[in-house]
Order: C-alpha cells, then sequence, then structure tokens
C-alpha cells in the first residue's frame, strides 16, 4: 500500500457474521410500537494497530460495510482513521440525521445546516504504562454546536433541536446510563462476564 493511501471503508460483499451470538432478525413495527433494530460488529486484528471490521445493520436495505482502522505512528502506520474518529462522526453524523429527517418531514424551511462538535478525551496511554501503570482513559466532555440558517422563528428551530436530540440514539447513550456487558473467550473458554447498568 503506498504511502498516500488512506482506507476508510467500502461496501462489503457479506454482512457482519459473529460466532458468539446470534444476530437479532428484524421485526417492523406497529404503530404506535418503537421500531427495534441492532447494528453488529465483527472485527479482527492485524499487524501492529491495522484493524478491519464488517458492520451490518439489520434493517432490510442497508448494504453491510467494510471499514478499515488504525492509528498514528509509532504504534500504527496512520493508514486508516483511529476508532475514536469513527465514535465522534459517529455521534455528529446520527443527530444530523435526525435534524434533516425532522424538517424534512415538518417541511420547516432550512437554508443551512452545519454541524460543529468537540470531543475531549484523557488517557494515560502515552506514558504511564512505560511505568509499570496500568493503562486507562475517559470521556470528558462532548460539545455540539448546531448552527442553522432559516427564516423560520426561533421557538420552531428550537423545537426542531428538541426533538432531534430527543430521537438520537447516539446522544440517548451518552446522557443516560444503558445495559452493558462484556466478555471474555480465551482459547475457547469463557474467562470473563461481566454487566453493567442493567435493569
Amino acid at each position: 500500500m503506498s504511502e498516500t493511501t488512506y482506507r476508510v471503508g467500502e461496501r462489503a460483499t457479506t454482512k457482519a457474521e459473529p460466532s458468539n451470538f446470534e444476530p437479532d432478525p428484524f421485526k417492523r413495527a406497529r404503530p404506535p410500537e418503537p421500531l427495534q433494530f441492532e447494528v453488529n460488529l465483527v472485527a479482527q486484528a492485524h499487524s501492529k494497530q491495522q484493524k478491519t471490521g464488517t458492520v451490518s445493520v439489520n434493517i432490510p436495505g442497508f448494504s453491510p460495510l467494510k471499514l478499515y482502522c488504525d492509528e498514528q505512528p509509532p504504534v500504527g502506520d496512520d493508514q486508516a482513521p483511529p476508532p475514536l474518529a469513527y465514535f465522534c462522526a459517529g455521534i455528529g453524523f446520527c443527530l444530523m440525521t435526525h435534524l434533516t429527517d425532522i424538517y424534512t418531514a415538518r417541511k420547516i424551511e432550512i437554508t443551512s445546516l452545519r454541524l460543529e462538535q468537540r470531543v475531549r478525551f484523557k488517557t494515560n496511554l502515552s506514558h504511564m504504562r512505560d511505568h509499570g501503570h496500568t493503562t486507562q482513559g475517559e470521556t470528558e466532555l462532548v460539545e455540539t454546536h448546531v448552527i442553522i440558517d432559516s427564516p423560520e422563528p426561533s421557538a420552531r428551530i428550537q423545537e426542531l433541536l428538541d426533538e432531534a436530540e430527543g430521537a438520537c440514539m447516539a446522544h440517548f447513550a451518552l446522557r443516560n446510563p444503558i445495559p452493558w456487558s462484556t466478555r471474555l473467550v480465551h482459547n475457547g473458554d469463557e474467562t470473563v462476564n461481566r454487566s453493567g447498568n442493567t435493569a
């Protein structure tokens, strides 16, 4: 691969095929029931920090996606975005999807829509591990600026943002404790199975 090649993703030929859980089939909802769906990822580590992953949305019509991921030198080769770039972009793009969908459905006149976002992180990865400490990291801040030009009244644009934030599943995950679980399978044996924020 040339030094100028920077790989992000491409349409995959097959869906993500996990071996440790069975992806749920998509079920159509009848109003007023909410639509439930899932996104599945199967990722593989390669040399140094290079990783590939296949991502599938179980809603019919969504093509599976192959993503590339890397880190900067010296730990990586800077041939693809780092994982936190995808994380941050997903937060912003998800909110923009809901803003666009809502103003289209509500026939709200928008001249331009732009989103600017800052996500601040903290880690001791770069120095403390060399001194015998375990690696720790935190997300400290998610700051979102929604810039809208519109002839609509200010109150209507505020309602648009309120509804979009309420509809955005990524922002929900940022603002609310959600159930999580982690399993470790070592040489075929489950050695860790922990979870939190369960109801």
